[in-house]
């Protein structure tokens, strides 16, 4: 293994087109001069996949050392992909997979999972990304455990963001590793965002409601009675058995009809948490839960904050930067 020098040195990897928000995230917490700070800041790097390449937003990414800067960096970064569905320069593919082998710690923020994907770097690993793009990965590549919901993961050195806002939180996450939390809390000062969000911390995503004509009504039904639904009683409203009724829910949504019942019931908790002015005792009546304690339990379980905590951040009737005040970020 190659001997490290003192300073921390970042390569972030611009690939054409890729999305300017996770690209901005890396350059703004990790390649902002921050040795006022302290002395042990990173050497932070941008280059080009190839020649000079156009980023989103029509910008110009220098080639600089091109990828030859893989060979002396500590951490390599892959901030994102323009698209999902195409295939990843063998080139880059080749130099990732050499930086793995050299020990580098290997990051992707987003869409840069599947390029990490394609170099083989998360097989039998658990990674993540972001939620609109978590089926596709899983199901390209079976071997990756896919974490539709977390915000950012760690297996054995390769970390994985979801979209956008998280791959501020893993950059974060870099500098408390490896400079200490004080650091980290006076980057997220500057930037102006929460100190730390955990990694555990689920992406808030709606549950898909698509369902087959047959067994629409049966669905319907159970969103329209909540708060009273069971298993039986939803067989009984659609005149089948109970063996059938957990056969088609099986093949038509992956799921038991109690596990259904209780995506709906958290979907359901959410949109009120948002949109009205019910305490949780009476969200968690009409959602099913029966009580405030059930729900906050399941809620915060599933989500990784309280009702009381995601209300602050979405509800429509917060104040004006009452979750920032919370979180004490000047």
């Amino acid at each position: 293994m190659r001997k490290k020098s003192d300073t921390h040195r970042v390569v972030a990897v611009a690939l054409p087109g890729v999305p300017v928000f996770e690209l901005a995230s890396a350059i703004e917490i990790l390649g902002t001069d921050r040795s006022d700070i302290t002395d042990d800041w990173y050497d932070f790097e941008l280059v080009a996949s190839g020649d000079a390449v156009t980023i989103g937003g029509g910008l110009l990414a220098p080639s600089g050392r091109g990828l030859a800067a893989f060979v002396d960096a500590d951490t390599v970064i892959v901030p994102a992909c323009a698209n999902v569905h195409g295939a990843s320069p063998p080139h880059v593919l080749d130099a990732l997979r050499a930086a793995h082998r050299r020990g580098t710690r290997i990051v992707s923020l987003c869409s840069g999972a599947f390029v990490l994907a394609e170099a083989g770097l998360l097989s039998g690993r658990r990674a993540t990304t972001h939620w609109m793009h978590a089926d596709l990965l899983a199901h390209r590549y079976p071997d990756v455990q896919v974490d539709a919901s977390a915000l950012y993961v760690e297996d054995d050195g390769i970390w994985t963001s979801a979209g956008s806002a998280a791959a501020i939180d893993l950059c974060l996450e870099l500098v408390h590793a490896d400079l200490g939390a004080s650091i980290a809390n006076e980057v997220a000062r500057r930037v102006v965002t929460a100190p730390h969000r955990n990694g555990g911390q689920a992406q808030f995503i709606r549950s898909p409601r698509r369902v087959s004509s047959d067994d629409a009504d049966i669905h319907s039904w159970a969103r329209a009675h909540l708060d009273t639904a069971t298993v039986a009683a939803m067989a009984t409203h659609g005149r089948i058995s109970h063996r059938t009724l957990v056969r088609r829910f099986k093949s038509r949504t992956n799921l038991t009809p109690q596990q259904w019942l209780r995506r709906e019931r958290l979907t359901a908790a959410q949109e009120l948490l948002e949109s009205s002015h019910l305490t949780i005792e009476a969200i968690a009546r009409q959602a099913g839960f029966g009580s405030a304690a059930n729900l906050r339990a399941q809620f915060t379980r599933t989500f990784g904050v309280a009702p009381s905590a995601f209300r602050s951040t979405f509800g429509a009737t917060r104040t004006p930067g009452q979750d920032r005040a919370t979180h004490g970020v000047a």
